[in-house]
């Protein structure tokens, strides 16, 4: 299990436990998170679970593919260069401590 630290727009930071090999989605559904809808369940076909990554974390990750982007343009907050979809980053020991930043509206 590694830590996954959301900072919401409107709420308290929360920190939640996330399994190796799950979506950061998964583990912020699974915890209840406020903030990531996740409509699609994964699909990558709504983008309700944006997420600006925090900048240490952004080097760990591998950069988004063109399906990601193409959704990202969609975003209910606009993109970041440090947004990502949440159900597209798979958990990994080195992302012990990841802090995302949650947009004010996922719609």
């Amino acid at each position: 299990m590694i830590t996954i630290n959301f900072i919401a727009a409107h709420a308290d930071p929360i920190s939640v436990k996330g399994r190796i090999g799950q979506s950061l989605m998964e583990a912020a559904v699974a915890a209840g998170v406020d903030g990531i809808a996740a409509d699609c369940g994964g699909m990558l076909t709504c983008a309700t679970c944006h997420v600006m990554v925090a900048a240490p974390f952004v080097a760990l990750l591998p950069p988004a593919d063109g399906e990601e982007r193409a959704m990202l343009a969609f975003t209910a907050t606009p993109a970041t260069p440090a947004s990502r979809l949440s159900c597209q980053i798979m958990l990994n020991e080195a992302l012990d401590g990841l802090t995302v930043e949650l947009p004010a509206s996922q719609y």
